[in-house]
């Protein structure tokens, strides 16, 4: 079983895949680390269970504002890095901070 599929995130989180930036232009040309611009996307790899309430249930999100596999546009700061087995770059946003869903 690969280790996003292990991570369930709490509550109202969302665990995104970010995007990897561009690291050469279309000409071949190879762009340095400092000059890349932030990656400020990702893929939706999974979505908890919503809100807890104060008797202890819990509030799902009413309609869900993301699922897994949509992709997402992101804030320039925030969200938990996270790293698995993959060495790719997860990071932890609660749903409240995704700025956008993008539709393909």
């Amino acid at each position: 079983m690969s280790a996003f599929k292990r991570l369930v995130p709490l509550f109202d989180r969302i665990l995104i895949k970010k995007f990897e930036a561009t690291t050469k232009t279309k000409g071949g040309i190879v762009i340095p680390e400092k000059a890349q611009d932030k990656v400020l996307q990702g893929t939706v790899v999974a979505v908890g269970q919503g809100s807890r309430l104060q008797d202890g249930s819990f509030a799902p999100f009413a309609p869900p504002s993301v699922k897994v596999g949509d992709k997402v546009l992101l804030p320039e700061y925030g969200g938990t890095k996270v790293n698995l087995e993959d060495n790719a770059e997860y990071q932890l946003f609660r749903e409240s901070d995704i700025l956008a869903k993008i539709d393909s």
